[in-house]
């Protein structure tokens, strides 16, 4: 992705104010040691305009914490804001285990209400759900926003003809997992796509279909959408004799017997200890519980070029319509041995060496 590099030369102490849903206000500073404060730096045409204040930045997640995804979205903005006195607001739709729409226009009036009483200098919002219920409502407003982790393209939400909108896309590293899956099984030939029933992986798969033709002697032989946990397991176990690998989206929103969400590591519990398929993803996340392998996107790689942008509008006054709206390249392949030794796999040591290796499953 490209965009105008910023270097500032002042380092401050920040502080980060945390509001969780049905939860309390918790707030803490973190403070930089008086040596590095005090150290000379070198001083760039950008610092001159910095201004000697304090920002305000609400953080609007879909999803929730502790999460890798989401956390390390989140530490990857505050990377690039790091040189400024920033206040930190949070707040987390949670919606990835309350996916409901009742929820999550709940959750969305409860953010736009905390921007009406905080009034942040700019919002920086990450993942779908949060530009549909929160983003999008504020279009053509004053408030700068910022976003990243987006699955849909921008013109879904009206952000090609908004004035206050800059961010980052999500695009999945589709071609290059299966070519990592085939590297570890070459006799891969077809291949089903599994998912749960989130709006947003209808732009994904019409993405991986057009990729199609990139994927040589592999072919996807079938996309299924799914509702119930009940069955995705039918469906995982019929896929057996019929294809050679599973490849998974959306694994969030399948819903139990109690109509409430299954929890994804329970998914890929379930599936490490039931399917006999090697699998792939593009999220670390699934990896850590069970998937063979992924070429992921990076969370912090995205939160540090939202983060970036914020600099540009907070710092250099810039219009976030003025800013391009295009996907971190940045992929990082990721194998799980723990599943790969379940298989009967023995991946090389070439490909070992080139990727980050989970030797052991979460639960364990």
């Amino acid at each position: 992705m490209t965009s105008r590099k910023i270097t500032i030369g002042m380092v401050v102490s920040a502080v980060f104010v945390l509001i969780l849903v049905g939860g309390t206000v918790v707030s803490f500073r973190v403070n930089v040691p008086a040596a590095l404060r005090d150290a000379p730096q070198d001083r760039t045409e950008t610092q001159s305009v910095v201004p000697n204040r304090k920002f305000k930045v609400l953080h609007v997640m879909s999803f929730h914490t502790p999460w890798e995804w989401t956390e390390s979205q989140f530490n990857g903005f505050k990377d690039s804001l790091s040189s400024l006195n920033v206040e930190y607001k949070i707040y987390e739709m949670d919606g990835k285990r309350r996916s409901s729409p009742e929820w999550l226009e709940q959750a969305g009036r409860e953010a736009m209400q905390l921007i009406e009483e905080w009034k942040p200098d700019l919002v920086f919002t990450s993942d779908d759900a949060a530009q549909k219920y929160v983003t999008v409502p504020c279009l053509g407003r004053e408030i700068p926003f910022v976003f990243c982790g987006v699955n849909a393209n921008p013109e879904d939400y009206g952000y090609t003809r908004a004035d206050n909108v800059a961010g980052v896309l999500e695009r999945e590293h589709f071609v290059e997992s299966l070519r990592l899956l085939k590297q570890i099984v070459p006799s891969v030939r077809k291949v089903a796509i599994i998912t749960d029933t989130a709006p947003m992986w209808k732009r994904v798969i019409d993405r991986m279909k057009q990729s199609h033709d990139d994927l040589g002697e592999v072919e996807i032989v079938r996309y299924d959408v799914i509702e119930s946990f009940e069955e995705y397991q039918r469906v995982v176990k019929g896929y057996e004799g019929k294809v050679d690998a599973i490849g998974f989206l959306g694994i969030f929103e399948f819903k139990g017997n109690d109509g409430k969400n299954v929890p994804y590591q329970t998914v890929c519990r379930w599936t490490a200890g039931n399917s006999n398929l090697p699998d792939f993803s593009y999220w670390v996340d699934r990896v850590d519980y069970g998937t063979l392998c992924a070429v992921t996107v990076s969370g912090f790689s995205q939160g540090q070029e939202a983060g970036k942008f914020a600099l540009e509008i907070l710092v250099n006054g810039q219009a976030p319509s003025s800013l391009p709206m295009a996907p971190t390249v940045k992929g990082e392949p990721v194998i799980s041995l723990a599943r790969a030794r379940r298989l009967g796999l023995i991946p090389s040591s070439d490909i070992l060496l080139t990727a980050r290796v989970i030797s052991k499953f979460q639960w364990e």
